[in-house]
């Protein structure tokens, strides 16, 4: 479903336009239905293939594509349900003003959009404050609206980063438990989170990317009978990447 081949991103940083390589050779393949868990430190080039994987940069190499078509495609962007780190919206805006925004950018009519509004307020138990003004929402209620927002149009692939962020035990959980939901209606779920206890809980499989390549990529029931913790597993991959090591 979604698949990266020989990708290499450079920027240009800092007063003296130095380039900074933010990834460098990535290749990666992720099945229809999975749930990918995509880990690395701060800085590893996380946010940048996420980036590449909505067309909000373009690689200087290589390519990527989702269900065969090239992320470019306006069609292919259609597909897709996509939550930032950090979600920003018209704090004016009510929850139901929000997703009736989403729902008739995606061109849902207005019946679909107030049916999947009333599904989605109730999964991320919104539905008491979805008149209230997003203005008044706390970082997590923020979050949970965020994702509602991703879900509106029923995307078969979704693209969350870091999506527990800012969530208390409670609004941890429910994630979880809607991604296990989307992955069980077979969507592909592809995210970052550094809450490795809940990686270790939802996904199929895991990248561990470090230093903009891709160090370790495998099936998490595997890595966890040969290391015992994902946790082992990952700062063992980061101390090698920043060793200068192979994995």
């Amino acid at each position: 479903m979604i698949r990266i081949d020989g990708v290499s991103k450079s920027f240009l940083e800092g007063v003296r336009r130095q380039r900074v390589q933010a990834l460098s050779e990535l290749s990666l393949a992720i099945g229809e239905g999975e749930v990918f868990g995509f880990l690395g430190p701060n800085g590893a080039g996380k946010s940048t293939t996420i980036k590449l994987l909505l067309n909000l940069i373009r690689p200087d190499c290589g390519t990527a594509t989702i269900a065969g078509g090239d992320v470019a495609d306006p069609a292919v962007r259609r597909r897709i349900g996509f939550l930032p780190e950090n979600p920003y919206f018209y704090d004016h805006l009510s929850a139901d003003e929000l997703l009736w925004f989403g729902g008739k950018t995606c061109g849902m009519t207005p019946s679909a959009i107030d049916a999947r509004s009333e599904l989605l307020l109730h999964r991320v138990d919104l539905l008491a404050a979805r008149g209230r003004s997003l203005r008044t929402y706390s970082k997590g209620m923020l979050q949970r609206a965020g994702l509602a927002l991703a879900l509106i149009h029923d995307p078969d692939v979704v693209i969350l980063d870091e999506p527990m962020s800012g969530l208390d035990p409670v609004g941890r959980r429910l994630v979880v438990d809607l991604i296990l939901e989307l992955k069980s209606q077979g969507k592909t779920v592809f995210f970052s989170s550094h809450i490795l206890s809940d990686i270790e809980r939802i996904c199929d499989r895991v990248g561990i990317i470090a230093g903009g390549r891709l160090r370790l990529c495998g099936a998490l029931s595997e890595l966890l009978t040969e290391a015992g913790s994902l946790e082992s597993v990952f700062l063992d991959v980061v101390r090698k990447a920043d060793g200068g090591e192979v994995c």
